[in-house]
């Protein structure tokens, strides 16, 4: 009886290491990113510098901000998608509220969704066909005077899809 109990406890324990480790080890295998300054022209005339990281591949993407508890004032990250296509976005796992700038193949802002709520899983949508999507700090739309219009800037936005 002793012996049947031991060996329960055994598979339970394996089991349950299993899990665990199925689990975490996902999350333990964060991407890293390569950074460049980015300049948005607004249509005032203004320039505004950010320096943002560049979520280019499939995982990148799929990681992007999530888990950051906070993000420099003048940073960012742009996600290129290679192509022209709707694009949709989604707050899963992100700590902080964002403004996501859906940006044409030419560097246009043709969509800004201010305010994403941190852990929401509601889709955000381009609206339309964008090749790129700037994700910046809760309020840096507003706060910079960003409009859909204006342009934006950087060696990744010059790049042709691979």
């Amino acid at each position: 009886m002793l012996e049947n109990l031991l060996s329960t406890c055994k598979v339970s324990a394996i089991a349950a290491l299993a899990f665990f480790v199925a689990t975490v080890a996902p999350l333990s295998a964060e991407e890293t990113f390569t950074s460049e300054p980015l300049t948005i022209q607004t249509s005032d005339g203004k320039t505004h510098e950010f320096t943002v990281e560049l979520a280019t591949t499939d995982a990148q993407r799929q990681q992007g901000l999530m888990y950051r508890k906070s993000m420099g004032t003048n940073n960012g990250m742009l996600f290129d998608f290679k192509n022209d296509r709707e694009v949709t976005m989604w707050m899963r796992n992100t700590l902080i509220p964002l403004d996501m700038l859906f940006i044409s193949k030419a560097g246009k802002i043709e969509h800004i969704h201010a305010g994403a709520v941190p852990h929401s899983e509601s889709i955000i949508s381009s609206r339309g066909a964008v090749r790129y999507v700037l994700e910046l700090n809760g309020g840096a739309a507003k706060n910079f005077g960003i409009k859909i219009g204006d342009t934006v800037k950087s060696a990744q936005l010059g790049k042709t899809s691979q």
